[in-house]
This record gives C-alpha cells, structure tokens and sequence, in this order.
C-alpha cells in the first residue's frame, strides 16, 4: 500500500494515539492488516521464538462486544484517582493538554466498539504462566504494528485496561485463556488528516543517567 512521505524520526516521533480522528466510516483493506502485522514480525523476539499473536476483529457484533468490555472498565477508571482528568502539575498548560488527553480518551471509552477494526496483541505458550511470561514478545510487535499503520494513514490508540475483564473478551473472541495472554487492545482506522505532531516530553537530559542513577 501507499506510505506516507515520512522520514524515520518523523514516523517515530509522530505516531500517536489516535481516539477522536479515527475514521469509523471507512473500512481498512485487509492486506494493511496483513503488512502491518508482516513489519510486527520483525521486531524482536526472544530466543527468536515467535509467540506473538494479533487477534483482528472485523466482526461488527463481536466489536461491539468487546466495545461494552472497555466502556465499563473504563468507567471504573473514569472514577478512580488515577484517571488522566484528575492529575494537575500546577502548570496551567501542562493541565490544559493533560485535560485534553483526558477528553479524547474519554471519547474512546465511549466510541472503541465503532472502529472498523479492534486488534489483540497477544503472545502463546503451553501454559497461561509462559503465555504471561513471553509478553515482551508481543510488547515490541504491537508498537512495530502501530508504526507500520501510522505509515499506511492509520491510527492507533495502546490501551490494555481491557485486561482487568480479558476472560470476557477471550469468551467473545474463542480465545483459549488457558495457553493465550492479552497484551493490548487497539482501535485501527484511517485517520482523519495525518498531521500528528511530536509530543511534549522532557528534555533528554532530564532522563538520562550517565554511567550511575
């Protein structure tokens, strides 16, 4: 498919999560499904043992379903002290954009179930301990994916507080419990416009610990 014209630290730097300019109307190829997955593929893998899996969910009722799943957990977030819109720094800015996120993550709290496309990150062992146990397999393959979309004029949003209820969409999905563990769930759609900025973030050096902590 046709990638859009951008640079590596562009691409890296200017894939965001996507919540209210996802594109509910227009439905995604099943072939950018597939490249994205492919460029997931690559990234690493322990042992370069491949126990990645992407569950793509296309099935209007089933999205639906997993959608009620995430409206309700994230209701619970939504009352907790940790929610996105109840943290203030004292900078009116910083809160300004910390109310802003708060917002559009709201409105996928709301609208996960309309995207054209839900896709499971999640990894496979023998048992449901090394399913868990291999979840920095699929870790580094979902945001691989999401570059991969964010290349083709897809969005993405990571969530994974689906998890608190992953028995339920494992019900819904046919996903055995027992040997496969959920990592992240992700809207997938067309954007609307692709002019997606870098984020504030502190400067390096405020990060980085030379040589001792």
């Amino acid at each position: 498919m046709t990638l859009l014209d951008l640079t590596p630290d562009q691409l890296l730097s200017t894939t965001r999560a996507v919540r209210r300019r996802l594109d509910f109307t227009r439905p995604v190829p099943d072939d950018a499904v597939r490249e994205c997955v492919a460029m997931a593929l690559q990234a690493p893998s322990g042992s370069n043992v491949v126990t990645m899996r992407f569950v793509v969910v296309r099935d209007e009722e089933k999205r639906r379903a997993i959608g009620e799943v995430y409206r309700q957990v994230y209701a619970m977030y939504k009352a907790s002290p940790g929610y996105a819109g109840r943290l203030t720094t004292g900078d009116a800015e910083r809160d300004r954009i910390q109310g802003r996120v708060a917002s559009s993550a709201d409105y996928l709290g709301e609208h996960m179930g309309e995207a054209p496309v839900l896709v499971l990150g999640c990894t496979e062992g023998a048992d449901r301990a090394s399913a868990s146990a291999g979840i920095g397999n699929i870790l580094p393959g979902m945001w691989s994916f999401m570059l991969a979309a964010r290349a083709r004029g897809l969005g993405t949003a990571w969530t994974s507080m689906h998890v608190a209820r992953e028995r339920d969409v494992a019900e819904i999905l046919g996903i055995p419990y027992d040997t496969v563990a959920q990592a992240v769930l992700s809207p997938l759609a067309y954007t609307k416009g692709t002019d997606f900025r870098p984020a504030a973030r502190p400067h390096p050096d405020q990060v980085i610990h030379w040589d001792t902590w």
